[in-house]
């Protein structure tokens, strides 16, 4: 399991604007998210994985 699968639920509930921002549309919000999963594992994330996990999350979340 990556380091970066908890970080995720950690960064959104943290970072509510930029993952506000991300669902609107705003591809760059997505950098402050991947970078606030480093930051939170201390650079030992996959920030590829962290990405698909926030657009996963992003797109499950939209099917509600």
């Amino acid at each position: 399991m990556s380091s970066a699968r908890p970080g995720v639920d950690l960064v959104i509930a943290d970072n509510g604007d930029s993952w506000a921002k991300f669902c609107a549309g705003e591809g760059k919000a997505m950098g402050a998210l991947v970078g606030a999963v480093m930051k939170a594992t201390q650079g030992k994330a996959d920030g590829k994985l962290a990405t698909a996990l926030f657009s996963k999350r992003r797109d499950r979340d939209d099917q509600r």
